[in-house]
């Protein structure tokens, strides 16, 4: 009996990642495709207790097959060091994905998988499939751009940019193409994480992963043309097929690591049209007491109706961090809530700005909302990020710091006004938005991509 479509979907497995792998996992359980989708067993309990009960029902989200494999870490922050995960990710789940796979494909044949589907940043499970004779495809989460510096890296060594560790050997912006965003050396997305052990264990893993890449069928990225055209055109073997946003705009997103809180959309429904400022930072951003307390003022300055996400993490174990007399002062226009369902509160009606680290789903979620951006990136990709967000698309202002390495309130304040006072800004982030609804939409060309790669899982 010939088998039929099954893909093994296999994440990075951290938050940002996670989500657009399983919003494209849906997509193809739509078409009858089954996907078992792979989580580390801490994630996976994190999924299961976040995810509301009354959704365990919906049609789809049933229709994905949920495992966990042991991630080989002692500790939550373990987790939390990019360094130690990478780390785990590399030499500990490797046997364990191979381990998945034997055991699956020992059953009945008609089960055996048919495709691995992978994160990008994760090249050994491609590796795996080769092996095994199995169908592969990569996806990137982040930027084409992103993709695109990656398989710049040998040229950047010649060029004698950075050394062969990743390491920059000179102090410079990097513009692969004038319609690219810029990034200094000192930017770099793997300086960006943590000590010189972590940042040259990183990099070696980018190299490893694009020779890797090199071997899979398909290179998917949540992206489209009309966002990241020159990085498209430096590398047609990247195929866009994004932003892939929930379609299941009723319900819960599966894929979130913490439970959401769905009151803060009451509250939204009280005020008026784009007037609330939204202020998230993604699931990894910290701040030490006196940032903290800087936003916390910033925002008071402002007196707008705010919307704050405040992680339980973002504040270095500071459990009471707020300055005094704060919550009481804005009681009446902010409200401070936990881990929320952004993609709604980005596409309300009461939104006017969005306060973000940057990080790629963050981005995709505010410019398919038409929402401009206030940025303060933190890591990794997101200051890459933010260069297409204010030198390529001009629809936001960056944060500045002051000579001790802090966004005080008075600048919180002072980019806000402007921000929201831009009319090209908005009518920009307006543009935009309607670019990537036809992208997406039937006959666009992400929708058209996504068809194709269905059609070849199917065929």
């Amino acid at each position: 009996m010939m088998a039929k479509p099954h893909v093994l979907v296999v994440p990075y497995p951290v938050q940002g990642h996670v989500i657009p792998l399983m919003e494209l996992s849906l997509s193809l359980v739509k078409q009858g495709i089954k996907v078992t989708f792979v989580n580390t067993e801490h994630n996976h309990k994190s999924i299961m207790s976040a995810f509301p009960s009354t959704n365990h029902d919906d049609h789809l989200i049933s229709q994905i097959c949920l495992v966990c494999i042991p991630d080989g870490l002692e500790s939550q922050e373990d987790r939390k060091r990019p360094g130690k995960s990478s780390e785990a990710v590399l030499k500990f789940m490797p046997k364990k994905v191979e381990e998945l796979i034997e055991s699956i494909n020992s059953g009945s044949e008609c089960e055996n998988i048919t495709c691995v589907l992978a994160d990008q940043s994760i090249g050994w499970a491609l590796d795996i499939a080769e092996k095994n004779g199995i169908s592969r495809a990569a996806f990137c989460p982040a930027a084409a751009a992103m993709l695109v510096l990656g398989l710049s890296i040998p040229n950047l060594i010649e060029n004698g940019i950075i050394d062969k560790d990743g390491t920059p050997l000179e102090k410079k912006v990097i513009q692969l193409s004038p319609t690219m965003p810029s990034v200094s050396t000192e930017k770099l997305v793997w300086l960006c994480l943590g000590n010189k052990t972590t940042q040259k264990h990183i990099f070696q893993l980018m190299v490893k992963n694009i020779k890797s890449m090199q071997k899979t069928q398909w290179l998917l990225c949540n992206s489209a043309y009309e966002l990241e055209s020159a990085a498209f055109s430096l590398a047609p073997q990247i195929i866009p097929i994004g932003p892939l946003l929930s379609k299941n705009q009723l319900g819960s997103s599966l894929g979130n690591f913490w439970p959401q809180d769905v009151t803060c959309l009451k509250w939204l429904e009280e005020q008026s049209p784009r007037s609330v400022i939204y202020v998230a930072f993604g699931s990894f951003t910290t701040f030490n007491t006196t940032q903290f307390q800087e936003l916390c003022l910033g925002l008071e300055l402002c007196n707008r109706p705010f919307l704050w996400v405040v992680q339980p993490e973002i504040k270095e174990g500071t459990k009471h961090a707020y300055p005094d007399g704060f919550e009481e002062r804005v009681c009446d226009r902010g409200r401070m809530v936990g881990w929320t369902p952004q993609q709604k509160i980005l596409s309300h009606f009461s939104i006017a700005c969005f306060i973000s680290h940057c990080g790629w789903n963050s981005t995709m979620e505010s410019v398919s909302n038409g929402i401009p951006i206030l940025c303060w990136p933190y890591f990794a990709d997101q200051f890459l990020n933010k260069s297409y967000i204010c030198d390529v698309w001009k629809i936001g202002l960056g944060l500045e710091h002051d000579g001790s390495g802090i966004i005080t309130q008075g600048e919180i304040r002072s980019k806000i006004e402007q921000l929201l006072n831009d009319k090209h800004l908005k009518a920009n982030a307006a543009s935009l938005k309607e670019n990537i609804q036809n992208s997406t939409r039937e006959g666009g060309l992400s929708n058209k991509n996504l068809d194709d790669f269905i059609r070849w899982i199917k065929s």
